[in-house]
């Protein structure tokens, strides 16, 4: 896709700019740094309009933007079972059952909640699990960002992963949750606004300058097969899609994002709100990459290698307001990268170094950022899709991690090896899947190859049945200790 010159211009300067406003955000942020409590929970004091935000903005990136609108342009709506559909559901369910419990806890991280149910191996054990799963997400954002510098400016995308790992980890070190709340909020204002003007351009072009014709041209000229949301022609594709959002679902309601936006909530019922408010604006707006990826097939019949959603910015935007519109789109990664490289950061610095005697956490956790992008870029320049990176991060937390969290919500939480025997059977074949290649749940074991059933389920069955088997069979010995 060509660029005009000017517009390059006017983006790098929009860009700069837009760069060292956020940078000057997470100057002022580090004032209230003062120790890990503000730097990971941002002091326990968000509101609800900065809580909902942020953690909208938490998830509201490469994947929902361009990768899902990627995938449903070549399959469908059916192809959104992860993200924004799974996604989403994640945020209200965590609002209904999960946010008011932890939020009471008074955490800074998901493995103290292991810690304090099921003992100091647990928390141990769901570290290991925690950190490396997000690795694959942020990987997938510098991959994304990385590929618009390179559309847009030529840059190779082994330098422009390089560049884009440095920008975003620089502000996060500076204010920790601060930083990222507040650039959080200024960045998803951008995304909204931005993917708004977009849509109802696009769709006026659509509709030859109705944006009601577009939409209702959408909806007569595309495949009914194409709008199709869950798969009903099949057994083995309903249960496939749900299998796949069921990962979106339940497999981020442990992960260390989302519940450190509930730990950072003023109080138990902000908690609440801000993931209910936000799982809504996720649906709602998630939509609408998803619309754009269906008007693109009309709009460009033939084959097209570019992102869609930039591509149609390009294509119908007048260059000022597509230049406002990428600068959205660089909010929404760089919101998304900063929040998952705080995540696994705060683990290692609350959970693993102690254990190591290093215990000045904030200077801890200062480091930690830096480990976790520099692990996370190596992962980005080994070259894995992005769709496929996205689901990684989102199955190893399901299978290793959902169990025993639930169990400890809402049972009388059974010993440590329990938790442990089913934080290692989930994640245990997780891997035994993931490097022989298997897509669905044991499919070279007699009995299983006809069932085509989807890793998600599978293995999180198989975690379920160690945990309360384990829990049965050394009942006894809790008792005896107790």
């Amino acid at each position: 896709m060509e660029i005009d010159p000017s517009l390059k211009w006017l983006l790098a300067v929009s860009m700069i700019l837009y760069l060292v406003v956020m940078y000057v955000i997470g100057f002022v942020a580090q004032r209230r740094v003062h120790d890990a409590e503000d730097f990971l929970v941002a002091g326990r004091s968000l509101p609800l309009s900065l809580a909902w935000l942020t953690l909208l903005a938490t998830w509201f990136g490469a994947g929902t933007m361009l990768t899902a609108a990627d995938e449903v342009r070549e399959g469908g709506l059916e192809q959104a079972a992860l993200d924004p559909f799974g996604a989403g559901a994640c945020l209200l369910i965590a609002g209904l059952f999960v946010a008011g419990p932890m939020w009471r806890m008074r955490l800074l991280t998901v493995p103290d909640f292991f810690r304090r149910k099921f003992g100091p191996s647990a928390e141990l054990l769901s570290s290991i699990i925690l950190v490396p799963s997000y690795f694959g997400w942020i990987a997938a954002q510098f991959t994304a960002l990385a590929e618009i510098m390179n559309l847009f400016f030529g840059i190779p995308v082994v330098f422009g992963l390089l560049l884009v790992a440095l920008v975003g980890t620089g502000y996060t070190m500076m204010g920790g949750m601060w930083s990222v709340t507040l650039t959080d909020a200024v960045q998803m204002t951008l995304v909204l606004v931005g993917l708004l003007v977009l849509v109802a351009v696009v769709f006026a072009e659509l509709g030859q300058g109705s944006v009601v014709a577009g939409l209702s041209r959408l909806t007569s000229e595309t495949d009914p097969q194409m709008l199709t949301v869950v798969p009903t022609d099949t057994a083995a594709n309903l249960i496939g899609w749900i299998g796949v959002f069921a990962i979106g679902a339940l497999g981020n309601l442990p992960g260390q994002d989302l519940m450190q936006r509930v730990f950072a909530a003023k109080s138990e019922r902000t908690a609440k709100y801000a993931c209910l408010l936000a799982g809504v604006m996720y649906l709602v707006f998630g939509m609408l990459p998803l619309l754009i990826a269906l008007a693109g097939n009309l709009l460009f019949p033939a084959d097209m290698e570019a992102q869609i959603v930039p591509a149609m910015a390009h294509a119908f935007l007048h260059p000022a307001v597509a230049v406002v519109f990428l600068i959205a789109l660089l909010s929404a990664i760089l919101s998304t990268i900063d929040s998952a490289i705080l995540s696994p950061a705060s683990v290692l610095a609350q959970n693993v170094f102690p254990r190591m005697g290093w215990s000045d956490t904030l200077r801890s956790n200062r480091v930690a950022v830096l480990l976790v992008a520099f692990f996370s870029l190596g992962l980005a320049y080994s070259g894995e899709s992005a769709y496929a990176l996205l689901e990684e991060a989102y199955l190893l937390t399901m299978v290793g991690l959902f169990i025993p969290l639930f169990a400890g919500l809402y049972s009388t939480p059974r010993n440590p090896q329990a938790a442990n025997a089913a934080m290692l059977v989930g994640t245990g074949l997780w891997a035994v899947h993931f490097f022989l290649g298997w897509e669905e749940f044991l499919p070279a074991v007699p009995g299983f190859q006809s069932w085509q059933l989807p890793l998600s389920i599978g293995a999180t069955v198989s975690a379920a049945i160690a945990y309360f088997c384990v829990g049965y069979l050394t009942a006894g010995d809790q008792i005896a200790q107790d």
